[in-house]
């Protein structure tokens, strides 16, 4: 980074009262967040996100798995076990009729919502509104968000029409040269194609988008602060930027080594990721997934992260036998019941709820909205409202006593009517939210 970058601990102090009043930062302030070295200062940043996280969302963590659809793919990218090139892999894709079946296994599990992973290959836009249709249809899943391969406008339109929540897209790493050599064939080798992806789903209507970089592949310094640019250069068009931000950590996969690449992110530095992606957008979901591992996943519920994919399969069909070749290798191994055990023994709530997309929740009106420190209510009521479901439906034992122990505290301190919305859930209803 460059030494004339103001790291001064008076300096790091404005920034940090800025955030505190859910501000977001400019590029200067981000710059100074990243070249900052000192260990004392940095306690004070990973304090001041957590606050921030609290004051955006209190102790809710939302919570949701990944469907993947095929690992049959057209671009090579050297880091992926799906790439074209990998001859040791073993290809699937799913059928609608697979699909939902993937669906429906997660959703009486407990999972209402998924994210759908779906490598570049044939199949394309037509096969997509036959699954999300389907799955909407036949299943308990109630929003279903995409990560797939960038797109023009009516196709975006089409999955939009279609009840897609979030469309997400990685661009990777925004090094030029690094991008170049990484994606040798295929239609991702197109920079500039992935580049604009996030305005064309825009103008399509999407106003929740999920952006991030796979941290490894170049140097994180300066990844971390162009996603930032290109999330603020978002922000400034059309008044929203990303409704998440990931933070993917290079992991091994078949064929391939995650440290060669030589830019290895050492957990102390994703701590620090995590952190500067909470402090520079405070109203963004910060997701960490199942490639870190169980230990550092629960710590980062306290430097800023919000939402968390949970009991993962990278492969397709990965639910029901696991054979296939996943797109790279996890670290938490937990299933869901687990990691809700886990997040309810740190003092947090665990979230499996749907509401902002019931209500409409979304782009600049939910910017606004946690901006103004109001979004926490409703993250709260409506995540104790999806644990209740979630009690009634799927949990057992000593887990279903503590869980009801845990709903009779929190509701007894509400002012929304929670304890009558609990007895609806008890008596059948579903999908209650405010």
């Amino acid at each position: 980074m460059n030494n004339k970058i103001n790291t001064d601990p008076s300096r790091i102090r404005d920034i940090l009262a800025k955030s505190s009043q859910l501000e977001v930062l400019n590029l200067s302030e981000v710059s100074s967040l990243i070249a900052l070295r000192d260990r004392d200062v940095w306690d004070q940043v990973f304090e001041t996100a957590h606050r921030v996280k609290q004051m955006v969302y209190g102790k809710r963590v939302v919570l949701f798995a990944p469907l993947y659809l095929s690992n049959e793919c057209v671009n090579d990218c050297i880091y992926c076990g799906f790439r074209k090139s990998n001859r040791d892999a073993v290809r699937k894709s799913l059928s609608k009729e697979e699909a939902v079946t993937e669906a429906s296994l997660l959703a009486e599990r407990g999972y209402r919502r998924l994210l759908l992973v779906a490598s570049e290959h044939s199949a394309g836009i037509d096969y997509l509104e036959k699954v999300v249709d389907s799955i909407y249809k036949e299943t308990k899943i109630r929003i279903l968000h995409l990560n797939a391969a960038p797109m023009g406008v009516e196709e975006f339109r089409r999955l939009k029409e279609c009840g897609v929540g979030v469309y997400q897209c990685f661009q990777e790493t925004y090094h030029i040269p690094t991008y170049r050599f990484l994606h040798k064939s295929g239609p991702k080798a197109d920079y500039q194609l992935r580049l604009g992806v996030m305005d064309r789903a825009v103008e399509a209507g999407f106003e929740d988008i999920g952006m991030g970089v796979l941290l490894g592949l170049y140097d994180w310094r300066w990844d971390v602060g162009a996603l930032i640019a290109h999330s603020l250069r978002l922000m400034k068009k059309y008044g929203f930027g990303p409704h998440t931000l990931s933070v993917p950590r290079l992991q091994p996969s078949q064929g391939f080594d995650a440290v060669s690449t030589g830019y290895a992110v050492s957990d102390d530095d994703f701590r620090k990721i995590v952190a500067i992606f909470r402090l520079a957008l405070p109203y963004v979901g910060v997701v960490v997934s199942t490639r870190e591992s169980a230990d550092l996943r629960d710590e980062l519920f306290f430097t800023g992260a919000s939402q968390m994919s949970a009991g993962s399969k990278t492969s397709p069909w990965g639910y029901i036998n696991g054979d296939d070749t996943e797109q790279f290798e996890t670290g938490d191994k937990r299933s869901l019941n687990e990691v809700i055990d886990k997040i309810i023994s740190l003092g947090l709530i665990p979230s499996l709820c749907t509401a902002c997309y019931r209500e409409g929740r979304s782009g600049e009106r939910f910017r606004h909205i946690t901006e103004e420190g109001t979004m926490k209510r409703f993250c709260r009521e409506n995540a104790l409202l999806s644990l209740k479901e979630y009690v009634e439906d799927q949990a057992v034992g000593d887990r279903r006593d503590a869980l009801l122990r845990m709903l009779e505290h929190e509701g007894a301190v509400s002012t929304n009517g929670l304890i009558e919305k609990f007895r609806q859930i008890e008596q059948g209803k579903r999908d209650v939210h405010i």
